[in-house]
């Protein structure tokens, strides 16, 4: 597995505790890394997409809000809302981030941490998602 693959599961699973624990991001990080130990580029890339992801939830929160037709964010699974929400961190913020390689790794970590029809919903909202962020390709 690729080291920005691996550093995009950490970052799931860090936005997940802080959802639902409501820890702060950083002591959620430290205490992390403490238990899972990771090269530093892996951390580093982990850091910055949960610290982003993070400090844009309110913009990103309501980008999915309007995407997700029909769904509301708390209707939503935990781990895909945040595999949704880190998704549209990089499709708004991380231009260095191709939107394609964005959706498809958001893709890729729903088939392995959700549920079988998690992907497909992922990949519609994304795309949704992609349009009213870029809506003239990229």
């Amino acid at each position: 597995m690729g080291r920005r693959r691996k550093a995009r599961e950490l970052a799931v699973q860090i936005l997940y505790q802080c959802d639902i624990a409501k820890t702060d991001p950083e002591e959620s990080l430290a205490l992390f890394w403490e238990h899972f130990p990771v090269e530093s580029e892996v951390r580093e890339f982990c850091r910055q997409l949960v610290l982003g992801t993070l400090d844009r939830l309110a913009v990103i929160d309501e980008l999915l809000g309007e995407a997700s037709e029909h769904w509301s964010l708390g209707r939503m699974g935990v781990v895909d809302r945040n595999i949704l929400r880190l998704a549209t961190y990089e499709l708004l913020d991380r231009s260095d981030i191709p939107p394609s390689v964005s959706i498809n790794e958001a893709i890729e970590i729903a088939k392995k941490y959700s549920t079988p029809d998690a992907a497909v919903f992922i990949n519609g909202v994304l795309d949704r998602v992609k349009r009213m962020v870029h809506p003239v390709g990229r």
